[in-house]
């Protein structure tokens, strides 16, 4: 066959395809969903950085929470999504916590998404009562042991991380702590406020304005270094427990199948938002640290946190209610 300027023209044409279609992803609005209500740490978090977001990728970001059954009702909408980039997941650590509390999760945490982005961590704070006679983590697990059963921590709920927080304190400790759940995070902290419970595990940005009030008293963080929050606070390496590892990890999912080109751009806008001087001033302030890693970097974080909190639900026989 005798080769002409139009079969060169079209062999060109379908060479730059792919390429010109990555260049102009997305061409469309971005839907980010949030798996849990509004107002809580993984919401604050994506709608901070989202006007930075948006300029990067040229689309409006929308955000849309979508709560229920711990997580699992949002974050299996994006896992049966088309696998194009247009519709992305924000979760926290509850998303490598879930696969040890649900036997029957409607989706595959692993083979039905693909990590885009890890976004931040936060430490999260032990904290007591001041009518609690013990003032130091030392002195609170030295009662504990000389009273077993008697001391008692709330949580935000059965599985939550200030749940498994707690239990992780007691299996590092070796202190037994009677657990009494809420339903949600603000009425445990109200009831702790009230001195009805003696401690709770919350994180700093829900924390710090009882802290900085004197209504409850900050114990020690977690974290390999002090918040810049709470900077006259000690971790728990520096109180003596280094393996009361339990800060929270926020991060952006993609369903499995995206294109790489896609995702390349989607992290890079996302590390945008959280790189930019006036979000990471902002983040630090409410508590978070802003960690902007590659998507290895996040899914071996998946990965490891998926097993820790494996063998404190198997270890502690967490139970939903």
């Amino acid at each position: 066959m005798r080769i002409t300027r139009r079969h060169l023209l079209a062999a060109a044409t379908s060479a730059l395809a792919p390429p010109a279609l990555a260049q102009g992803f997305p061409d469309r609005p971005v839907r980010l969903v949030v798996p849990f209500g509004p107002g809580g740490g993984t919401d604050n978090l994506v709608r901070l950085i989202e006007p930075h977001v948006r300029a990067v990728l040229g689309q409006p970001l929308v955000i849309e929470n979508r709560a229920g059954a711990g997580g699992t009702i949002g974050t299996e909408m994006v896992a049966r999504a088309a696998p194009d980039g247009t519709t992305l997941l924000a979760v926290d650590s509850s998303f490598a916590i879930n696969p040890s509390l649900f036997p029957r999760l409607p989706y595959d945490p692993v083979k039905d998404f693909t990590p885009v982005t890890l976004l931040a961590s936060g430490p999260v704070v032990l904290l007591a009562h001041p009518s609690l006679p013990a003032t130091t983590l030392g002195e609170i697990v030295a009662m504990a042991k000389a009273q077993p059963g008697k001391l008692s921590y709330a949580s935000g709920g059965n599985g939550a991380s200030t749940h498994l927080a707690g239990e992780l304190l007691k299996l590092v400790a070796g202190i037994d702590l009677v657990h009494v759940p809420y339903r949600g995070t603000g009425p445990a902290t109200t009831d702790v406020v009230a001195g009805h419970v003696p401690l709770m595990f919350n994180g700093i940005s829900a924390a710090r304005p009882h802290v900085d009030s004197g209504r409850l008293r900050a114990i020690a963080v977690t974290g390999d270094s002090r918040a810049p929050a709470l900077p006259d606070v000690p971790t728990f390496a520096e109180a003596g427990l280094p393996d009361v590892t339990a800060s929270t990890f926020w991060g952006i999912l993609a369903p499995a199948g995206v294109p790489e080109a896609s995702l390349a751009r989607l992290a890079a806008a996302f590390r945008a938002g959280v790189a930019h001087p006036e979000i990471q001033e902002r983040l630090r302030a409410l508590g978070f640290t802003p960690i902007s890693d590659p998507a290895a970097s996040y899914a071996e974080n998946l990965r490891s946190e998926t097993e820790k909190w494996a063998r404190v639900v198997r270890t502690a026989n967490v139970k939903l209610d």
